[in-house]
Formats: structure tokens, sequence, C-alpha cells
């Protein structure tokens, strides 16, 4: 029933609000062309259903990525998540991974960037904080701490079908609610807030992954009143084009595509998110870097 929605809630009593995602068709579709080790489809499911749930948390009309980059044997993972919960994602990774293994011992440490690029302003926000724990709820409810002073309580899972999340965030009171005004009012709701993160921990994965959003909700916290939203739809899509893969031919500048062609005779491009094949032979390719044909994109993921 919430397969591939984003549903938020909210806590009537308290200062609390919640975002609720389950990835299904959208989440097999981000790996359909892809052969991740066991370890890193869970790190990547579970980088994936926080995208989608901090996306739930901002206003926004662009996309927001989650990019991890660190010296291990995972040397990049990007999930990346639009305003309209249009959700992508790739890892890069070298050699045999670890049957079991956390984000920090796949990564080797390095660093989470969440980045939010604005489309109609052409603004760009970034925030960074060390891959410093184990385990990436951790991360970035630090990562909320630092760059939102939200206090956040973030649980995940992932398997090859399903990505899951459940995240929990601490908001003001309002404007009336201050410790000057009423002190017993904030310490009700620090109490509420700790005691609404416990029990939050004790949901198990398969809980997170199998049950529906009303009945985790109501698993969770029976004793609050909880006020849960319609659902917005999470889908697959890749915006990758002829156009896109064109400029990064072009940037890599006509004498390495007269080599590519001399040895192969043609140029053929996938793309990492989707696994689609763009084919150049050796006019197309030619073409690109004719007069008036200058224009293009960085390299980099597409």
């Amino acid at each position: 029933m919430d397969g591939d929605l984003l549903r938020r809630f909210l806590f009537e009593r308290w200062p609390v609000r919640g975002h609720f995602v389950r990835l299904d068709a959208s989440w097999r579709a981000v790996i359909e062309h892809h052969d991740y080790p066991p370890a890193l489809t869970g790190v990547l499911g579970e980088a994936l259903a926080a995208t989608v749930l901090a996306a739930g948390t901002i206003k926004f009309n662009g996309q927001l990525s989650l990019q991890f980059q660190g010296p291990g044997p995972v040397r990049l993972i990007l999930a990346q998540c639009t305003h309209g919960h249009a959700i992508r994602a790739v890892a890069r990774f070298d050699g045999e991974l670890p049957a079991a293994a956390t984000l920090g011992e796949l990564t080797g440490g390095g660093q989470l960037a969440v980045t939010i690029d604005e489309e109609q302003r052409n603004n760009r926000y970034q925030g960074v904080v060390p891959l410093d724990r184990p385990e990436l709820a951790a991360c970035l409810e630090e990562y909320f701490a630092r760059s939102e002073q939200l206090p956040t309580r973030l649980i995940l899972a992932a398997t090859g079908e399903q990505a899951a999340g459940l995240l929990l965030q601490r908001v003001a009171a309002g404007a009336g609610a201050s410790i000057e005004d009423d002190p017993r009012a904030i310490a009700a709701a620090e109490d509420a807030w700790t005691r609404i993160g416990l029990l939050a921990a004790t949901l198990r994965p398969e809980e997170l992954l199998r049950l529906p959003c009303e009945t985790l909700l109501h698993r969770l916290f029976n004793e609050d009143d909880v006020r849960l939203f319609e659902g917005a739809p999470v889908f697959f899509r890749c915006t990758c084009s002829r156009e896109r893969v064109s400029g990064i031919l072009r940037s890599l500048g006509e004498e390495e595509i007269r080599d590519i062609l001399q040895e192969r005779g043609g140029v053929e491009v996938n793309c990492e998110f989707c696994g689609r094949a763009y084919a150049f032979d050796a006019v197309d390719a030619l073409r690109l870097f004719a007069a008036g044909n200058q224009p293009g994109a960085p390299p980099g993921v597409h």
C-alpha cells in the first residue's frame, strides 16, 4: 500500500514532524542495470531512501544530491531526488567487497556532501560532514544537527527488493513556547522528543520494510496523536540525453575523440544511472567539433 510513496506526519501535541518512505519498483529500477555486491546494495538503498526523506524536509525547486566519497573500495555513492520526487543513484567500487560491511568500512572514511541545486535561481547550497560514523543514519543525523540545527533521528533499511526510511525531526515549538514563557512546556517537549527517539530505535529493519506506514506509526507511537498525510509518489527517472553526452564528448577534446575513433571506429557512451547506450559514428563524433557545435557540458556523471 505504501510502495513508492513519501508520507508526511505530525505529532499533534509535540513539536515533532516525520517522514516515511518505502521504495519498491522505483528502487529496483535504479539497480536494474547494475550488479552491486549485497553490502553496497544495502548502503546505496539506504542512501537513496535518505535522499528522498531529506528532500521531503525542505522546500526547493531542483535537485537534492547525497554524495559519498572516500579512499575505501567504494569510491563514490551518489543518490539524487528532485523536488517532484524523481530519483536515481549510482555507485563506483573497486575489487571485491566484504559480504557484510558498514558504510565506514566501504568508503574508508572521507566525506558526505549534501547538495541542493535550484533550477530557476541557479543557486547551489552544499553542506559537508565527515564520514566518521560506521552507519549512514548517524552521519546524516550529524549533518542535520550541523547544517540545519534540527535534532533528527533516522532509521534506514534496504535489500535488493526494497529500501525504506523513517525520519523524525524536533522543530520549533512556536513563538509563544520559550523557556522564559513556559519552561515546563519546553521540558515536556524535550522529554517527548527523547521518548519518541527511543521508541523509533526499537524499529526492526523487517518492520520498516514490510509494515504499512499507518500500522508502523501505531506500533511505535500509539500513546500519541499522530496525523498522517496522503503520500506523494516517488519514481525512477534518468535525466541523461544525447545532448548531455555530446557535451561530455566535447569536453574530452577532438584529439582524444579521434584517437578513440581510430581504435574503435566509433564512440559509445553508456549512462551510469540507467544503462542507456548512446552511439556516435565517426561522422557524428567529429561533427561535435564543427563550428557552431562547441558549447558543451563539463565531464562527470550525467
